[in-house]
C-alpha cells in the first residue's frame, strides 16, 4: 500500500522557542541543560505531530540548533583548526564557535541553501581535513523518538551535496572530492550504527542533483551507494528536490538503493519518466505538496498526476511527500487570527501539509476523504475567481512600460562626475548597509504602537528620537554618508509588503533564515502597487538633521518577491515588474525629497538563479532589468547603490553589472576578500563596497583587521571606486559590539587616506 513520508519539519517552534533559548543560552542566561530541555520538547512536539496526523515516515536529525550542514562538520569532525578543537568528543559550543566566530577565530563562510533564502555554514577543506565519526547527535535523537513510541527515519545530508558545497580554504591544489572515500567510510560506519539501533530507513539528501554535475561528483554518487549498498539491515532512501533531474535522471535511478525521493512540484514533468526508469526493487516517493510555498495544494489535480505513478508502480512502491523538506514554511495555520477568513482558506503550512499529504497517500490506497476534497475543491474555485487578486491598472502600466523606463539618462562614468560634484566625497567614503541594531527598547515600542498602547504622536516622536541619536553618532564618527537607521521598520521585506497593495501578512508565520534569524515572509496573492509613500518621511526627517548625504534605504524587486511567498498563478517575473514599479515611485518621491542617494538591496538577486545553468539567461535579462527599471526614473547626479550579501558572483557578474548601480556593496569580509576576485577578472567598471566587518559575528574587529582587508582590496580595485562599509546591516546586533566596530572601520578608512595622500 501507498504510504507517506515526511522529508523534514521546522525545528523554530510555533512561538519562535527555538531562538528565544539559544539567544538566552547565548548570553549566559540559559544552562545548556536549559537549552537541550527546549531542543527536546521542540523534537518531542513534533514527532507527535506527525504521528498524529498519519505520517508513516517520519524524520528525525532535521533539527538542530543552527543549521544540518553545521551539524553534519561536527558530527564527522570537520572542524577548521582556528577554533582549537581538541579532536575529542563533540559539543554544542564548537558548532557556535565555528557559525558565530570567537575573539580569536572568525566564523565559518556562510552562504544559501541552494535557491533558498536558508543559509548553510560552508564545510572548509585542507590538506590536513580528515573525518572522523566523533558525533552522537543522529544516534541519540534516532534513541531519542524510539524512547517515545516512535521509530523514525533519520535525515542528513549526503556526501556527493556536502563536497560540493564545501571549499578548500588553505590555497592547496587540494581536489575536495579526493576526500570522497574517507568521508564515504564515515557514512558507512553511520548507516551501519543505525541498523544496530533498529532504524529502518536512513534518507540522505543528494539536492545536487538537481544541478549540473561534473565528472568527479557523478563518480562520489557512485562510489557512496555503492559502498552503503553492502549495508545490512536498514534501507537507503536517496532525497533529491528543489528541482528536475534532467540529465542526471539515469544516474539518480541506477542507485542501488530501496527508494528514491523525486521533486513532483519543481520536477512535475519526469515523474512518469522516472517511474518508467525504476527497477522493480525499489521504491519511489514522490513530492507532490509544495514544500516551499504556502498555497493549499490542489487536491484533484495532484491525484491525477499520481494516477501515471499508480499505474506504473503500482500502490505498494508509491510514498506521497513534501517536495522537500517543510523547513521553508511556517509550522501551523492555527493561530492566525489576523489573516482573513478568504485568504486563510486558500493556505496550507507545514502542519496543513502533512495532513494532504496523508490525504494523498490514502486516496491513493482508494480511501478518499471526500468532504476533504470538496473543501479543497471549492477553495481552488475561490481563489482563481476572487476580485482581490487582479488590478487592471497594475497590468495596464507593466504592459506599457517601455525602453526608456529601464535605463538611467547617462552613462557610469558621465553619472559619476556630475554625483562627486554633488557630493564631494573623500578617499575611501565610509557608509552603512542601512539598519543599526534594533533593542530591545525599539522593539518594545514598535509592539506598543502596534498593540495601540502608544499612540501615533508619541511613536513617531520615539522614532525621530533614535533617528537623531543615530545622525548624531555617525557625525562624531566622522562617515561620509549617513543612514537613518530603519528604527521604524520591523524587516526589509516586511516592512515594504505592509505597505503596498496585494501582500498580506501573518502573525506567527516565522521561517528560519540562519541560525536564530527567523524572517516572515509576506505572501503575495494578487497585483502589487504602491498606495502612498512609505519612506520619505523618515529619510527628509534624517537629512534634515544633517548636511552630509543620506541614503535613502529600500528593498529591491527580486528580493522582495524572493522573499516572500509567492502567487502561482502567474509568472514570477511579472510579479517582479509589478513590484519594480511600485518601488520606482518610492524612489522617484525620495529623489524629489532631497535624498542624494537611494540604496536599492538586493540581497537575494543570487538567491533567485535558477539551479541548472540553461535556464540563467532568461532570468538573469528580467531580474538585472527589473533592477534598471526600479532606478530609471532619477537623475544622473542621484548616486544609486545597492547590497547582495553572501552569494558567489563569479557566474553572474556580467548580469550584476547590466543592473547599471552607481555603487554595490558585497560581503567579504568572511572569504577575506575572495568575493571581489569576480569583480577584478571582469574588471567591474562603477563603485564596489567591500565589506570589512562580519556583522553576524558578536565579535569586534580591530582596525588592524579592516585595514589588513582594504589593502587587499586596494591590490586589485582602483582605490577612488572603494567604498568602506560593513558586510550587512546591523539590525541583529547590539550597540555594545556596534560603536566600536563602527569606530575602528572608519579610523581604517581615515589610514587608508592618509597613506594614499601621503
Amino acid at each position: 500500500m501507498t504510504i507517506s513520508q515526511n522529508l523534514g519539519f521546522p525545528r523554530i517552534g510555533e512561538r519562535r522557542e527555538l531562538k528565544k533559548a539559544t539567544e538566552a543560552y547565548w548570553k549566559g542566561d540559559l544552562d545548556y541543560a536549559g537549552l537541550e530541555a527546549t531542543g527536546a520538547e521542540l523534537r518531542r512536539a513534533n514527532w507527535a505531530k506527525q504521528k498524529a496526523a498519519g505520517i508513516d515516515l517520519i524524520p528525525s536529525n532535521d533539527f538542530s540548533f543552527y543549521d544540518q550542514v553545521l551539524g553534519l562538520s561536527c558530527l564527522i569532525g570537520n572542524v577548521p583548526s582556528r577554533f582549537g578543537w581538541d579532536g575529542q568528543a563533540m559539543n554544542i559550543d564548537v558548532a557556535f564557535d565555528m557559525a558565530r566566530g570567537t575573539d580569536d577565530a572568525i566564523a565559518c563562510e556562510m552562504t544559501k541553501w541552494f535557491d533558498t533564502n536558508y543559509h548553510y555554514i560552508v564545510p572548509e577543506f585542507t590538506r590536513d581535513t580528515t573525518f572522523g565519526l566523533v558525533g552522537t547527535k543522529i544516534f541519540d535523537e534516532f534513541a531519542e523518538a524510539k524512547a517515545q513510541g516512535i521509530v523514525t527515519k533519520p535525515v542528513i545530508v549526503g556526501p556527493a551535496t556536502y563536497l560540493t558545497l564545501g571549499k578548500v580554504t588553505d590555497g592547496s591544489d587540494l581536489n575536495k572530492f579526493d576526500l570522497a572515500d574517507e568521508l564515504i567510510a564515515i557514512y558507512v560506519q553511520i548507516a551501519e550504527r543505525l541498523a544496530e539501533q533498529g532504524a529502518e530507513w536512513l534518507q540522505i539528501d543528494e539536492p545536487i542533483f538537481s544541478l549540473d554535475l561534473n565528472d568527479a561528483q557523478r563518480e562520489v554518487v557512485r562510489k557512496a551507494y555503492d559502498a552503503l549498498a553492502g549495508v545490512a539491515g536498514i534501507k537507503i532512501m536517496v532525497a533529491n528536490y528543489f528541482g528536475a533531474l534532467a540529465d542526471n535522471r539515469e544516474l539518480f535511478v541506477s542507485l542501488p538503493v530501496a527508494a528514491l525521493h523525486i521533486d513532483g512540484v519543481r520536477g512535475v514533468e519526469e515523474v512518469e519518466a522516472v517511474a518508467a526508469r525504476l527497477s522493480d526493487d525499489k521504491l519511489l516517493s514522490v513530492g507532490i505538496v509544495d514544500g516551499r510555498n504556502i498555497w493549499k495544494t490542489d487536491l484533484t489535480r495532484a491525484l491525477d498526476r499520481l494516477q501515471p505513478v499508480l499505474g506504473e508502480l503500482g500502490s505498494e512502491r508509491l510514498i506521497v511527500a513534501p517536495s522537500c523538506s517543510l523547513l521553508h514554511c511556517p509550522v501551523t495555520l492555527r493561530s492566525e487570527h489576523k489573516l482573513d477568513d478568504e485568504l486563510l482558506n486558500w493556505l496550507a503550512f507545514a502542519e496543513e501539509k502533512l495532513d494532504e499529504i496523508v490525504f494523498l497517500a490514502r486516496a491513493a490506497n482508494g480511501k478518499v476523504d471526500k468532504d476533504m476534497l470538496a473543501a479543497n475543491a471549492a477553495a481552488m474555485v475561490d481563489r482563481a475567481n476572487s476580485t482581490r487578486i487582479h488590478d487592471s491598472a497594475v497590468k495596464n502600466r507593466v504592459a506599457n512600460t517601455g525602453a526608456a523606463d529601464y535605463k538611467r539618462f547617462s552613462a557610469y562614468p558621465e553619472r559619476a562626475e556630475k554625483q562627486q560634484a554633488k557630493l564631494d566625497l573623500p578617499a575611501f567614503p565610509t557608509t552603512t548597509i542601512g539598519s543599526f541594531p534594533q533593542t530591545a527598547q525599539v522593539r518594545k515600542a514598535r509592539a506598543a504602537h502596534k498593540r495601540g498602547d502608544m499612540n501615533d504622536a508619541d511613536y513617531d516622536a520615539f522614532l525621530e528620537a533614535q533617528i537623531a541619536e543615530a545622525v548624531t553618532m555617525q557625525e562624531a564618527m566622522g562617515f561620509d554618508m549617513l543612514v537613518h537607521g530603519e528604527f521604524e521598520r520591523n524587516d526589509m521585506v516586511e516592512y515594504f509588503g505592509e505597505q503596498l497593495a496585494g501582500y498580506a501578512f501573518t502573525k506567527f508565520g516565522w521561517v528560519q533564515s540562519y541560525g536564530t534569524r527567523y524572517v516572515k515572509p509576506p505572501i503575495i496573492f494578487g497585483d502589487v502597487s504602491r498606495p502612498e509613500p512609505m519612506t520619505v518621511k523618515w529619510s527628509k526627517y534624517a537629512q534634515s538633521l544633517t548636511d552630509k548625504p543620506m541614503k535613502g534605504m529600500l528593498t529591491g524587486p527580486v528580493t522582495m518577491v524572493q522573499w516572500a511567498f509567492v502567487r502561482d498563478d502567474q509568472p514570477r517575473s511579472e510579479t517582479v515588474k509589478q513590484v519594480a514599479l511600485a518601488i520606482r515611485d518610492e524612489v522617484c518621491d525620495l529623489e524629489a525629497a532631497g535624498l542624494a542617494a537611494i540604496q536599492i538591496d538586493e540581497a537575494a538577486f543570487r538567491e533567485g538563479l535558477p539551479l541548472r545553468r540553461s535556464e540563467w539567461a532568461e532570468y538573469l535579462d528580467w531580474a538585472s532589468a527589473s533592477f534598471r527599471l526600479t532606478a530609471g526614473g532619477v537623475a544622473d547626479d542621484t548616486q544609486v547603490h545597492t547590497h547582495m550579501c553572501y552569494s558567489e558572483f563569479n557566474d553572474i557578474i556580467e548580469a550584476i553589472a547590466a543592473m547599471d548601480a552607481d555603487c554595490i556593496s558585497i560581503e567579504t569580509s568572511r572569504s577575506q576578500m575572495e568575493l571581489l576576485d569576480a569583480f577584478v577578472k571582469f574588471r567591474y567598471p562603477n563603485e564596489i563596497g567591500p565589506g570589512v566587518y562580519d556583522i553576524h559575528s558578536p565579535r569586534v574587529p580591530a582596525k588592524a583587521e579592516m585595514i589588513a582587508l582594504l589593502e587587499k582590496a586596494t591590490e586589485v580595485l582602483p582605490p577612488e571606486r572603494i567604498w568602506v562599509n560593513p558586510d550587512c546591516g546591523l539590525k541583529t546586533r547590539g550597540w555594545a559590539e556596534v560603536r566600536p566596530a563602527l569606530e575602528h572601520m572608519v579610523d581604517a578608512a581615515r589610514e587608508l587616506r592618509q597613506r594614499q595622500a601621503a
